[in-house]
Parts: structure tokens; sequence; C-alpha cells
């Protein structure tokens, strides 16, 4: 699961494939397919809209986000919980 600092934006990379992303309560309200070369990732909506991203280690730059890998040291770093 990939989520921004403040959790509103959540997407899960599902191993066949597919993605489901969850914005604020609205649950699946993006869903499609992704591809991952490398460090970069290809996305495919559904509609039609397409998107890519890089990875850095637990971080993924992507549409102008900062996703981190949920509860990974940058996830909590992000959330000030790296107590």
């Amino acid at each position: 699961m990939w989520v921004t600092a403040d959790n509103h934006i959540r997407q899960e990379l599902l191993p066949n494939g597919r993605y489901d992303e969850a914005r604020g309560g609205r649950e699946s309200a993006y869903t499609g397919r992704y591809w991952v070369n490398g460090n970069h990732i290809e996305y495919a909506d559904d509609t039609g809209f397409t998107a890519d991203g890089e990875f850095e280690g637990d971080i993924l730059h992507h549409g102008g986000y900062v996703f981190y890998r949920e509860e990974s040291p940058a996830h909590r770093k992000a959330t000030g919980k790296d107590a």
C-alpha cells in the first residue's frame, strides 16, 4: 500500500497488475492497470487516463504527489511517527 503523508490518497498495487486508489472516504476512486520497469511505473486508468511515476526506495513520486510505502521508515518520518 502506498499512501500520502496525510493518508488522503491510498494506492494499492495488487500482484495481478491492477491498482485500486482511494481518495479521502471514496473507495476505489480510480482503478486500472500498472506496469513496473526498474524504478519506473506506468498507469492506465480504466477510464483511459495514463500516468507514470518513479520509485526512490520507499517513496513514490506520481502525479505531483509523494507517496510512501505504508509503515516504512520514510512514511513514519513523513508523518512524524519516527520516534
